[in-house]
């Protein structure tokens, strides 16, 4: 990667490896747009949905879907959910929905200028952009299970089903789409096991991989 031309560095992080703040820490010390919050609050205006629902509509499957869009909206059916359209019909909203969204804003955001972009499969959705780094966070159940704890205000019990959740979520949706798993080093550059190390310790690291180049 040139760090002196337009560039995209993606994270892909275990849940409570404290990929996003590492993300958001990179890119302040790049001095570049950190694209995390700026893609979910752009799904959450698509879908009128909230970032849980999306998350849980990107890893689920239909029927449980079903079942979930039942208990949310009076528009939906035992079939299939469904969102106001902008005719206000009734649209069926589909991970197809989810993903497509995601990509067309991945790709905005990469082409305007360099960014860090933190999880939403970008390793695979920019995989044709230039200059680009992958980088995925992993750490230690008990790590990760700690810091899900402390941050989310949970108990050890909450935070292992929280963990488990997401992780098979994400996975669901990486085979789905991508092809692969979300695992396979193969879809990075680099691999770091960041259990008992700060963000900041995390982030000297990738900057000294970054000065490689």
């Amino acid at each position: 990667m040139n760090p002196n031309q337009k560039f995209v560095i993606t994270i892909s992080r275990e849940m409570g490896s404290g990929g996003r703040t590492v993300g958001r820490k990179l890119a302040q010390r790049l001095g570049v747009k950190y694209c995390d919050k700026a893609l979910i609050e752009g799904l959450v205006k698509e879908f009128h949905l909230s970032v849980e629902e999306i998350e849980k509509l990107k890893g689920g499957k239909q029927t449980w879907l079903s079942e979930f869009f039942v208990r949310l909206s009076p528009k939906a059916t035992a079939e299939r959910p469904y969102r106001v359209g902008k005719d206000g019909a009734p649209e069926m909203i589909t991970p197809d929905d989810v993903f497509e969204v995601e990509t067309r804003l991945l790709k905005e955001l990469a082409a305007q200028e360099s960014c860090v972009i933190a999880g939403r499969s970008g390793f695979f959705v920019l995989k044709d952009v230039p200059n680009r780094i992958d980088i995925f966070l992993r750490a230690p159940m008990e790590s990760r299970i700690r810091r899900v704890m402390r941050r989310q205000g949970l108990s050890e019990e909450e935070a292992v089903k929280a963990i488990k959740t997401v992780d098979a979520g994400r996975e669901n949706f990486v085979r789905h789409y991508a092809g692969t798993s979300r695992y396979d080093a193969r879809n990075y550059d680099l691999i770091l096991n960041v259990g008992g190390m700060d963000e900041d310790a995390v982030v000297d690291l990738i900057l000294q991989y970054i000065a490689t180049f």
